[in-house]
């Protein structure tokens, strides 16, 4: 049975930490829902009920296009180990792009990366924690550094340029605001 929580109790944080993968959902009012896996050091908890997580550039930008519409997201984290749960926060959240006020306030939260794109400001509005009992067992090998090659590989400006020609609109074709009109 699912139990639910008003906010991000010292339980849910010390969960949150242990794992290295979580999931965000996002949909505007008629388009595709999008599911996105996330992983690495990307996400803090702030205070019981504010996370921010921090978004690298990638191939779709479909979260900031959602947002920029619909404020809603569900961030979920699933264990793949010996203690079965399944933790999903439902809130409002905010895109904050690098030339936003408090982009290097939040962005500094996060170690130093030429491809940071977003941040994303979740006011948690319930928390809910369920069984995870069909969850299968898997083990963690280790992070990728495909991403870092690949924007190291580009550099500033060529990152850009990514995300003018590939960023710019979900494909929905929603505005992302990854760049200012």
């Amino acid at each position: 049975m699912a139990k639910q929580f008003d906010s991000l109790d010292d339980r849910h944080k010390e969960f949150i930490a242990a794992q290295h993968l979580f999931f965000v959902a996002t949909a505007d009012e008629s388009g595709r829902v999008n599911l996105s896996p996330k992983g690495g050091d990307s996400l803090r908890v702030l205070s019981p009920t504010r996370l921010v997580w921090r978004n690298l550039t990638g191939s779709g930008n479909e979260t900031a296009g959602h947002l920029a519409r619909v404020n809603r997201m569900t961030v979920m984290w699933c264990s793949f180990g010996k203690r079965p749960l399944i933790l999903r926060a439902y809130g409002q959240a905010r895109t904050v792009h690098p030339r936003d006020h408090d982009w290097h306030d939040l962005n500094r939260q996060f170690p130093p990366h030429i491809g940071a794109r977003q941040v994303y400001d979740l006011t948690v509005g319930i928390v809910q924690a369920s069984c995870g009992y069909q969850v299968p067992f898997m083990s963690f090998e280790g992070e990728r550094d495909t991403l870092d090659k690949w924007t190291q590989d580009r550099g500033p400006d060529g990152i850009s340029g990514y995300w003018d020609e590939r960023n710019r609109k979900t494909i929905d074709g929603l505005p992302t605001g990854i760049l200012p009109e």
